[in-house]
């Protein structure tokens, strides 16, 4: 495509699109099993644009948000590529889009200008010879030399800005940047544009602060929903733009006004609704707690109740035991037999553990016994079941009775039993907790520990 000699940017019939997956698949797997994840929404943001800037010229691009500017700005960077249409620049490009882009936060000011300024295609020799330039417009002389991670942002911006500014470009692109800085600083960065502009520099500008546009630029170019809606002198065209948002806002807040009156009946009504649901929902957990509590009580009845049995059962019962279970199988006596009045035993001694239970003689499920016992500071010392040790199930039958006897071989120490009774699938039928405590003494004792090892010293 030809361009006349005047113009330097031509865009021709431009078109941007970009895919947007609402729930895109991260892996293979994810897209084989899971294709409809890989659906996209197709969003035009531009959606055929044409226009022209001459030799010099300076135009503003305007438009509410989303309307097409930046990507309009980064299609002509090249950091974006049109869809369908051409964009032909004639001329070294410098743009002011994202400040700073390429700074190391551990390098110097000095540093950062070298690396910053190769982005924008320039050599080594040619920094050397604006580099007093660049840090006599960013007003930064004293901190040139400290790494940048040590500036502050307004700082890190008047560096970035002084680096883009002073770069002899043909066409200078900016987008949002010019709040940078105090306001002296920013005057100063106006009047260096304006220079530029008059050194036959040609500045495409996206801004929403009219009276920047209205200070720097020849012509402006409106935006809206992806396609140009009007071209012309920055200060008609500005006009218009104005008279259209204000217009638009006015719109805007009679709709809001309205959501808002419907929004307030709505939360009235919502209210009303909630006290009704609120009431209802108290007296349903008065009513609650109520049941609860009795509920409670009853529970603690035959907990008191059925930890008096224990005692009922057994007549070395501990001052701590405890009972639970169904009671569907259940002990009716236990003792440990023994001809001292003191549980109290020996190494080596046998233990042996009496049980008598009783259950439903017309119940042929199965059930095993188990047997526990715990040093007095909650070491588990021991524990198996009928079940693991015979290798099947017990019929209960209408009575049974069962020993449990051991050689002793636990060291000096308290220590009680726990007995339980289960059924096949593990409901637990009757559990007797620290049903009986017993004492191993030991008083010439040559080990500590849980229990005894067969050991020999070889010194």
């Amino acid at each position: 495509m030809s361009m006349n000699n005047d113009v330097v940017i031509k865009v021709d019939n431009v078109k941007k699109y970009f895919k947007v997956y609402p729930d895109k698949g991260k892996t293979l797997k994810d897209k084989v099993l899971f294709h409809k994840r890989n659906r996209f929404e197709k969003r035009e943001v531009l959606k055929g644009i044409s226009f022209e800037v001459k030799r010099g010229e300076a135009i503003g691009l305007i438009g509410k948000n989303g309307c097409g500017k930046s990507t309009t700005l980064k299609l002509l960077t090249r950091i974006l590529r049109p869809n369908e249409g051409t964009i032909t620049i004639d001329g070294r490009v410098s743009s002011l889009i994202e400040l700073g882009a390429g700074f190391h936060p551990d390098l110097t000011g000095r540093e950062n200008i070298y690396i910053n300024a190769s982005i924008f295609g320039i050599t080594a020799k040619e920094v050397d010879e604006r580099l007093d330039d660049i840090i006599r417009f960013s007003e930064l002389e004293e901190y040139i030399d400290n790494p940048v991670r040590t500036y502050s942002s307004g700082m890190y911006m008047r560096l970035a800005f002084s680096v883009a500014i002073n770069v002899d470009a043909d066409i200078l692109l900016i987008d949002e940047i010019l709040a940078v800085g105090d306001m002296n600083f920013q005057e100063k960065c106006f009047q260096k544009l304006q220079e530029i502009k008059r050194n036959g520099t040609t500045i495409v500008i996206v801004s929403h602060a009219q009276g920047q546009i209205e200070k720097i630029c020849d012509r402006c170019i409106w935006i809206e929903g992806g396609v140009i809606r009007d071209e012309g002198p920055t200060k008609l065209i500005g006009k218009e733009y104005r008279l259209a948002m204000e217009g638009m806002r006015a719109d805007r807040a009679r709709k809001e006004a309205e959501e808002e009156m419907a929004k307030l009946r709505k939360e009235e009504e919502e209210a009303a609704q909630r006290e009704k649901e609120e009431k209802k929902r108290l007296k349903k957990e008065e009513e609650e707690r109520r049941l609860a509590e009795e509920q409670r009580k009853k529970e603690e009845r035959e907990r008191k109740i059925k930890n008096l049995t224990c005692r009922e059962i057994c007549k070395q019962c501990g001052p701590d035991a405890h009972r639970e279970g169904s009671g569907k199988v259940e002990f009716t006596e236990v003792f440990i037999e023994n001809s001292s009045s003191r549980l109290s035993f020996k190494l080596g001694e046998e233990i042996k553990i009496k049980m008598k239970l009783t259950g439903d003689k017309n119940d042929d499920s199965g059930i095993k016994v188990s047997v526990g016992i715990t040093r007095n500071d909650w070491v588990y010392c021991f524990g198996t079941s009928t079940q693991k040790s015979v290798g099947k199930y017990i019929q209960i039958g209408e009575k049974r009775e069962i020993d449990f006897s051991f050689k002793n071989k636990l060291l000096q120490g308290k220590y009680f039993v726990d007995l339980l009774i289960e059924n096949q699938d593990g409901e637990k039928y009757d559990a007797l907790y620290q049903i009986i405590e017993f004492e191993i003494e030991n008083p010439n004792y040559k080990e500590v520990g849980v229990a005894q090892l067969e050991y020999e010293w070889n010194i």
